[in-house]
């Protein structure tokens, strides 16, 4: 991933980053995601990052989106649209107040606009702990007797 800091950024690195370009922001605790559509500016979903209030699909500059924090290009490996067609599908959801961590998040609006496909890798790598152990408990349920024997 290409990595510049927006604390030092001035109009002249804003050229440096492709149109289109799907950026990454490290939180707390985990990633922010946002659509670089030229001129220093993303659109990015809010989500919760004012005062734990939802907030919609917004516009905001480079300096903004970083919030003081380095920004990262995410490699573009599968995207299915050209930077034009991004930067639009990210314009067309302007507005947009239907903010769900699991299911409608930041990263989901980013791969919506690069690969048609709204998907969360952090929800995904969340959500895998808990299928995993309910798997292996259906495991152990449907195999009573195996289960028995390991513990005796």
């Amino acid at each position: 991933m290409n990595t510049m800091n927006s604390a030092a950024a001035s109009p002249l690195l804003h050229t440096d980053i492709p149109l289109g370009a799907h950026l990454v922001t490290a939180r707390r605790g985990y990633t922010h995601h946002g659509i670089y559509v030229g001129r220093g500016e993303v659109v990015h979903y809010m989500g919760l990052s004012s005062a734990w209030r939802r907030g919609p699909v917004a516009k905001v500059t480079l300096e903004q989106f970083a919030s003081g924090r380095p920004v990262s290009i995410a490699p573009q490996a599968g995207a299915a649209y050209t930077p034009h067609e991004i930067v639009a599908r990210a314009q067309s959801r302007l507005g947009e107040d239907r903010y769900s961590v699991l299911c409608n998040n930041c990263e989901h609006l980013c791969a919506w606009c690069t690969r048609g496909v709204a998907r969360s890798l952090q929800v995904d790598r969340l959500l895998a702990w808990p299928r995993r152990m309910a798997q292996a408990v259906r495991a152990l349920l449907a195999s009573p007797e195996w289960a028995l024997a390991q513990i005796a």
